[in-house]
């Protein structure tokens, strides 16, 4: 679909709902077409891998072994 400037501005809610259903619109100045208005990419969430492990380590895990007390 392709609608003009005015168009778009007048009926802009209108548009959306279109775009939400999947339907992508051209928006021309005159002849010229100047933008397009399409369906945004479907998000999902992520997980954080490396936020999984807050809170696993003891405060210690850095501290020096007690078995390598001869070599320091």
């Amino acid at each position: 679909m392709e609608v003009t400037v005015h168009e778009a501005k007048t009926h802009f809610s209108r548009l959306l709902r279109r775009v939400e259903a999947g339907e992508t619109i051209v928006i021309r100045r005159g002849t010229h077409r100047v933008a397009i208005l399409s369906p945004a990419p479907v998000v999902t969430e992520q997980r954080m891998i490396w936020g999984d492990l807050a809170g696993s380590l003891p405060d210690d895990f850095d501290a020096p072994l007690a078995d390598f007390a001869d070599y320091s």
